[in-house]
């Protein structure tokens, strides 16, 4: 049997790398060699974050890069040129390095799997005349809103720049959640430039996505079995979970695992577990005021406090914060989120509901506390609350804040509903037998491999 040679492309994003690299541990775990391809921006990153006995080549996995377009020193927050870059400089670049790669050893490239936010990926693979799988990060009912942008604009739900005609919520299934149309991703930045080139850059992906062999996505068929009938031929193979055999984790930030020795030591489902994703940004009242909650409520927290979290760093903290709460308290830069997740002492987890995050609070049964932030977080976070009913939603008062007295009352009503804890237990079972012998996205993932491994 040849051997697979498969290129993996994720979006230059945190929670985009991640999934991707841990589909790549599993592939690899089955014969496949992985070339995993990083914007050098990004690349440098999750090298230098490597635990010190790991290098960017482990278990058949080789780190490599390539440019983004964009000059060494450039903002890559400023979406729209980030987006215009890729666009125009990235193909090349990664047909320049399939050629080489192919030109300098027996070990072609057999196989492409990229990220559906990076589509022209599909292109660049065509002409090259190498298969190519696309693959999903998010949830199945975020990608459906990507796959009907030209019927939203032929029935006037959006205009042809992709502006909603009217703030609505609307169905495209029955039985999926409502979506407001302000909150599709494209709509969620709050400038014109940008949402322009995100929704140019979202609607070339997905025209160019419709070329693949393959399609997969990091969720649970019965989690969102809706959804599947407006998404021909897609394979959920999640929950896509890291393994003890897992070293290259695809983070941006070195995890800092001493935060599991301090769970060992709290009472069993007592702890608040607090982590906002890589993108998450609060003001300093709002920062102020989850600190001041977190303290009220009594309970002892792990917080995941990233560098880029606080819009201002100095004085991030109430005055005198740290010291009442260090008897009950942790805070970290990054965290082993997936096993911070399977601790017994975890209680709940007040999330941005990423998707990532969404999958592995699922995957461990945890109840959710959610504090959705921006674009497809909301639908997940309805996913959460409404569809699944594993998780309480914080809200906003009328200054634009979450309170502290909203937060307080929220995690003592999430810590004594038995239902929602029944609930979240009931849905861990479904992700453990999705993923286990015989369960739909065990079956999908070897029916995937097998099919690349016939081309």
């Amino acid at each position: 049997m040849k051997k697979i040679h498969a290129l993996i492309l994720p979006f230059p994003a945190q929670g985009h790398v991640i999934p991707l690299m841990k589909l790549s541990n599993q592939l690899s775990e089955h014969g496949f060699k992985i070339t995993f391809v990083n914007t050098e921006y990004n690349h440098d990153k999750v090298v230098a974050s490597l635990p010190k006995e790991s290098n960017s080549k482990e278990n058949n996995i080789h780190l490599v890069s390539i440019p983004d377009g964009r000059e060494p020193g450039a903002n890559r927050r400023d979406f729209a040129k980030v987006f215009d870059s890729i666009l125009s400089s990235m193909p090349s670049y990664l047909e320049v390095l399939i050629r080489e790669i192919n030109e300098s050893s027996d070990d072609r490239i057999t196989c492409v799997i990229a990220d559906e936010h990076m589509g022209w990926a599909v292109r660049v693979a065509k002409k090259m005349k190498i298969p190519v799988a696309g693959f999903w990060t998010a949830a199945a009912g975020l990608r459906t809103v990507h796959l009907h942008l030209e019927q939203m604009i032929e029935t006037g739900i959006l205009n042809s720049d992709g502006l909603p005609t009217k703030q609505q919520m609307i169905h495209l299934s029955p039985e999926m959640p409502a979506m407001n149309t302000d909150h599709f991703a494209w709509n969620c930045t709050g400038d014109s430039i940008v949402q322009q080139s995100m929704f140019r850059y979202i609607s070339s992906n997905a025209r160019d996505i419709k070329d693949a062999d393959w399609y997969l996505i990091n969720s649970v068929y019965e989690l969102e079995k809706s959804t599947y009938p407006l998404n021909p031929n897609l394979l959920p193979v999640g929950p896509l979970l890291a393994t003890e055999q897992t070293r290259l984790r695809g983070n941006f930030l070195a995890e800092d695992s001493t935060c599991l020795s301090w769970l060992d030591q709290q009472p069993a489902r007592s702890v608040i577990y607090l982590a906002f994703g890589s993108t998450t940004i609060f003001d300093k009242n709002q920062f102020h005021e989850l600190a001041l909650g977190l303290e009220l409520t009594g309970q002892p927290f792990l917080w995941v406090v990233r560098p880029s979290l606080i819009d201002e760093q100095n004085d991030a903290y109430p005055d005198g914060f740290q010291a009442r709460v260090a008897n009950r308290s942790r805070i970290v830069s990054w965290a082993p989120q997936q096993k911070v997740l399977a601790h017994p002492s975890i209680a709940c987890f007040v999330t941005h509901c990423g998707w990532n995050s969404t999958m592995e609070g699922v995957a461990m049964g945890v109840p959710f506390l959610c504090w959705a932030y921006f674009c497809d977080q909301f639908l997940n976070q309805s996913y959460i609350c409404d569809v699944w009913k594993v998780g309480l939603q914080l809200n906003k008062n009328d200054g634009g804040i979450i309170s502290k007295e909203e937060f307080i009352t929220k995690v003592k009503t999430l810590l004594v509903d038995k239902m929602i804890r029944a609930r979240a237990l009931e849905f861990k079972e479904i992700s453990t037998k999705s993923v286990s012998e015989g369960g739909s996205s065990k079956i999908n993932l070897s029916n995937f491999i097998e099919s690349v491994k016939s081309k």
